[in-house]
């Protein structure tokens, strides 16, 4: 399946080029406890050996087999994007790097995650590359915040994000949110929506200068940060049903960056909303 990232459109998990997601031709099979996800068609249930009771396609109820995906494998890769990003952000920050070089790294950052969302295979060093340019961009982006617009708003912004990123576990975890095909496409269309908001009011912010129609600024700024951040919390939940379902169907182990990669996109963008939002709030003081 092709699971959209907020920021980017990445590939999700597959094998030999292939793709988990929907497919109006088949059926989920009876019993299939992902029947109602828009991950139904796992290509990985397709290999997975069968016992007696077990119906065709369900998560195997043995543990991982070797060499493939565990919960471990993409707590340690995201450990090492995410942190890479905070190390690269606090060297920008400590440096006062300038905003033109670190517009430029972002710049780059997103090519980088670009053509990482279109290869068939994670590439690590592509990756990593993409976590520590988006670094310096942050830490100067948020140094200039910090400094110039609002005061805090930096580590207001971490905390944000952290609770975000905890409740969306927390209530994904205990199935208060379910990931099924019609959270996915109301995520899908809210995200597309927003950007294409983000685009015109960039369109008309070029043109006529200033904020172009106002969705970055004032009473319509706040109301879309708030948006963002929620679209950013979708995301999460739809990134960890990936990661569960890449775990439970033996996607290879190192798939793994393929989670941490569309983890950090997304904790990326809910940290941009945040830090966008407090300066709405507090430059209006």
């Amino acid at each position: 399946m092709r699971s959209s990232n907020p920021v980017f459109s990445r590939r999700g998990f597959s094998r030999s080029g292939g793709y988990a997601g929907f497919d109006a031709g088949q059926q989920p099979q009876a019993g299939n406890p992902y029947a109602n996800s828009p991950y139904v068609n796992n290509p990985y249930a397709q290999q997975q050996p069968q016992t007696a009771g077990q119906p065709y396609g369900a998560p195997p109820a043995a543990p991982p087999q070797t060499g493939r995906m565990t919960i471990d494998d993409v707590v340690a890769r995201t450990g090492m994007t995410v942190g890479l990003v905070f190390v690269m952000a606090a060297v920008a920050w400590i440096t006062d790097l300038a905003l033109p070089i670190a517009i430029g790294a972002g710049l780059v950052a997103m090519v980088l995650a670009l053509v990482q969302s279109f290869k068939r295979k994670a590439v690590p060093a592509l990756i990593l590359a993409y976590a520590a340019l988006e670094g310096l961009f942050l830490g100067a982006i948020s140094n200039f915040v910090d400094s110039y617009i609002a005061d805090g708003a930096a580590m207001q912004a971490v905390l944000g994000t952290m609770a975000v990123f905890a409740a969306v576990l927390v209530m994904y975890k205990t199935r208060i949110i379910r990931v099924n095909r019609r959270f996915y496409r109301f995520a899908i269309a809210a995200a597309v929506g927003f950007i294409l908001l983000m685009m015109v009011n960039l369109l008309f912010a070029v043109i006529g200068g200033g904020d172009g129609l106002g969705f970055r600024s004032g009473t319509l700024g706040i109301i879309m940060g708030i948006a963002g951040i929620v679209i950013g919390a979708l995301f999460l939940a739809l990134d960890f049903k990936q990661v569960e379902d890449g775990i439970s169907y033996g996607a290879p182990r190192e798939e793994s960056w393929l989670a941490a990669f569309g983890l950090t996109l997304t904790l990326v963008w809910i940290y941009l909303e945040f830090l966008r939002l407090i300066a709405i709030l507090q430059g209006n003081d």
